[in-house]
């Protein structure tokens, strides 16, 4: 199977085979596997080292004293989980797994040097930070100014379109076992307002739910009920990495 985590880094630039080797070494040692609703990182927890996801779902959270919870972004294979826990004293926000997910411990001290790097996996790893800060944006605007069915179209392109970056949405189609709760808490919507939102879009044959698969049946048609562009997740350099074969940007 790809690095799912240089397969993402490589829409932002192309890696020669020592880079590659090198990314694959990070993640080589001992995998982690952690039970659905397992944290990953809690709140307030530190970690010297970084958690990128190999498979699986997990999410950004945070939970109100009262215990209601906010869905800040959903992590996909390839995405890194607490990139800035070695500058930070501690986690400002908790990740969890949704599913059974694996991730693999990257060093603190490892990611620190090539963040300090003039290379190619240096301003990578930036990139990978600003695509990041984009989708929580992203989120803003959907409280803001996005209406029920815009949130929930515009989410589900944006997890096609990072599907499809590390070469998981094969037919447009996506593992994404949320439950209503979940979704209503990742679009600040009750559960039931979710779900029926969720069943307009069926309706209108945009997409199929089977199960815990995502399938966008009219890919163009979500797109435009969503609104979506996709310039804050940064795909307008080189062509994919890893034999994709196709400009980057031609992944939204």
């Amino acid at each position: 199977m790809p690095n799912p985590w240089t397969l993402k880094m490589e829409m932002f630039t192309v890696f020669s085979d020592e880079e590659k080797q090198r990314l694959d070494k990070l993640i080589s040692g001992k995998a982690l596997h952690h039970a659905p609703r397992e944290d990953i990182i809690s709140d307030g927890a530190h970690s010297a080292d970084c958690h990128v996801v190999l498979s699986g779902l997990a999410c950004r959270y945070k939970i109100l004293r009262d215990g209601r919870r906010q869905i800040m972004a959903f992590l996909i294979p390839g995405d890194l989980c607490d990139a800035e826990i070695f500058v930070l004293k501690v986690m400002d926000h908790g990740v969890a797994a949704m599913t059974p997910t694996t991730t693999a411990l990257v060093s603190g001290a490892a990611m620190k040097q090539m963040l300090r790097e003039t290379s190619n996996l240096g301003e990578a790893l930036w990139w990978g930070t600003m695509t990041d800060l984009g989708v929580l944006r992203e989120r803003i605007i959907d409280h803001g100014r996005r209406n029920a069915k815009e949130r929930i179209a515009h989410l589900l392109y944006e997890m096609l379109v990072r599907y499809r970056m590390v070469q998981l949405a094969p037919d447009d189609s996506f593992d994404f076992p949320i439950t209503q709760t979940d979704l209503a808490d990742a679009t600040g919507l009750t559960p039931v307002h979710a779900n029926r939102t969720l069943q307009k879009l069926r309706a209108e044959g945009l997409i199929e739910k089977n199960g815990r698969v995502i399938k966008v049946t009219d890919a163009e048609g979500l797109k435009k009920v969503a609104q979506f562009s996709g310039e804050y997740l940064h795909l307008d350099r080189v062509h994919g990495g890893a034999g994709i074969g196709q400009r980057a940007g031609d992944l939204v």
